[in-house]
């Protein structure tokens, strides 16, 4: 008897729930202006059963008729000032073709990558486009710390293996299969370009700073000092990532700048390297989602531009705890959980 009393408070739980919520997407996703209230007897008005509430459909475009639990009284309907009903909008449903459509670009991607990357000829064509730059003043006059010239000083410009060039060659694709114009393609390019020019500034500072601090040597003394924490190092090391990925916006700039230094560190505090470099990658992955350049461009990609510190206080607090996570994490890999590592 109570086991059948709670079925029926459920289903009436049920019910109202999903009343509630039609409800609510119904008046959200319209977007209907109402219009007057017209009777039967207003003029070019065809007459019906009784008088209902009209609504426009100029702003319906994604939902054009309401569904919900409405009375046929108060359903959306739009007329013309002959009273004759407007045309209906087509209902768009996800047919195979559309979900092919929205994927293309994604799956385009995996499978220039794993051609790029992974296969032999192709990987060997486009690295072949590559140009070796010798910078001046620079090349064969910096030693490291064993008295031999330093291969960093040579920069290689990656024309059509690099990842970037990759990514906009799968881009002007998407353009084209998506009919979009080359001339407007193009221009969100730029546009894109100019919203992330300080992105770009901030980048290419880091990366130069890593440059001058690992060849001027101050990683390494820095390595050393912090070194001095001993095993707790390990707990800190991931801090170093997140600080690094917060400030600069990429994982990358923050391996330059501190990769060195976790595995100076590691080496002198008796850690394992890989362990701290592997820590610093994955702090860096924690405070990206902090970064004030990738909270521009995440605004940037769904519209709300200028809304950026809403992102940040809703990221925030989930970046620190997952930091404190993994900070635990790597303390304990580098201890009583080192049979985790290879």
């Amino acid at each position: 008897m109570i086991w059948q009393r709670w079925q029926k408070a459920a289903r009436l739980a049920s019910a109202l729930l999903a009343v509630s919520w039609s409800r609510w997407a119904a008046a959200r996703t319209t977007r209907v202006r109402r219009t007057v209230l017209r009777t039967s007897t207003a003029p070019g008005w065809t007459r019906t059963r009784r008088p209902r509430l009209t609504l426009t459909a100029l702003e319906a475009r994604d939902t054009p008729t309401v569904v919900g639990p409405i009375g046929p009284e108060f359903r959306a309907n739009a007329f013309t000032a002959g009273g004759q009903q407007a045309p209906a909008v087509a209902e768009r449903r996800l047919t195979p073709g559309r979900l092919a459509m929205a994927f293309f670009p994604y799956l385009l991607i995996i499978v220039v990558f794993s051609l790029a990357k992974l296969w032999g000829p192709a990987k060997n064509g486009l690295a072949a486009t590559d140009i070796k730059i010798r910078w001046p003043g620079l090349d064969g006059n910096v030693l490291s710390a064993a008295g031999k010239p330093v291969t960093s000083t040579v920069y290689n410009f990656q024309i059509l293996s690099s990842p970037g060039t990759l990514l906009l060659i799968c881009g002007f694709i998407t353009a084209l299969v998506y009919r979009v114009p080359l001339t407007r393609a193009f221009g969100e390019l730029v546009a894109t370009a100019v919203k992330l020019r300080y992105s770009f500034l901030t980048v290419a500072s880091v990366l130069a700073l890593a440059y001058v601090m690992n060849l001027s040597g101050q990683t390494l003394t820095i390595g050393t000092w912090i070194a001095a924490t001993g095993a707790f190092f390990a707990f800190l090391s991931p801090i170093l990532g997140w600080l690094g990925t917060a400030v600069t916006g990429s994982d990358t700039s923050a391996n330059a700048l501190f990769a060195t230094l976790q595995q100076t560190a590691g080496q002198k505090a008796g850690l394992d390297p890989t362990l701290l470099v592997a820590a610093n990658t994955s702090g860096g992955v924690v405070g990206k989602m902090i970064s004030p350049q990738n909270l521009t461009i995440a605004a940037t990609a769904v519209g709300i531009l200028g809304r950026e510190s809403d992102l940040f206080r809703k990221t925030i607090l989930w970046s620190i705890g997952l930091l404190l996570i993994l900070c635990c994490l790597i303390y304990l890999q580098s201890n009583v959980l080192a049979w985790m590592l290879p």
